[in-house]
């Protein structure tokens, strides 16, 4: 099968084609495909409209083949990332019609990543637990830092927004949405 193999790999499909009958070349296909790959290639619908054979990289809205897209596939093939996959509608965040640094610290505040002290202990860094903008000796997480420290309290406050981040918080604290 060296000689066919390497007619099929400098072929294209237009070759495998009848086009005077608008189907399949049934005795070339069997010639060089097992018996399963035929029926199946057999299966896939001609269109008559289609003339022209196109390299399409289905990866790519523009269907040309970048390294990226590439990398993100071999990504996904290979590296088990679904740890890294949060649910949620995050293109609502990026088509906000705000500055790019709000984008980034709304997706950050979603994903939990600000480095908050909680967060910097958790990967291993030695610091103190406690906000070091409160007196108090307030464990220092994102809820702390974004609502509950009395610095963000006035700063909500000062905006003239508080009743509103309170009205949220209660009912993101009693379950509804």
């Amino acid at each position: 099968m060296g000689q066919s193999s390497e007619v099929i790999q400098h072929s294209r499909i237009h070759s495998l084609i009848d086009f005077e009958n608008n189907s399949w070349n049934y005795q070339l296909i069997s010639y060089y495909f097992d018996n399963d790959v035929v029926q199946e290639i057999l299966k896939t619908p001609l269109f008559s409209q289609v003339v022209e054979d196109q390299l399409i990289w289905k990866l790519e809205k523009n269907g040309h083949y970048s390294v990226r897209s590439a990398y993100q596939l071999c990504m996904e093939v290979i590296a088990d990332n679904s740890f890294l996959h949060r649910t949620g509608n995050w293109s609502s965040i990026w088509n906000l019609k705000v500055p790019p640094k709000v984008k980034n610290l709304l997706w950050r505040i979603c994903r939990g990543c600000l480095p908050t002290r909680a967060r910097l202990l958790d990967k291993g860094v030695n610091c103190p637990s406690t906000c070091v903008m409160c007196d108090e000796n307030n464990y220092e997480d994102a809820t702390h830092v974004l609502f509950d420290c009395t610095k963000a309290r006035s700063v909500w406050q000062n905006c003239s927004l508080i009743y509103k981040v309170i009205s949220v918080i209660t009912r993101t604290n009693k379950g509804e949405s």
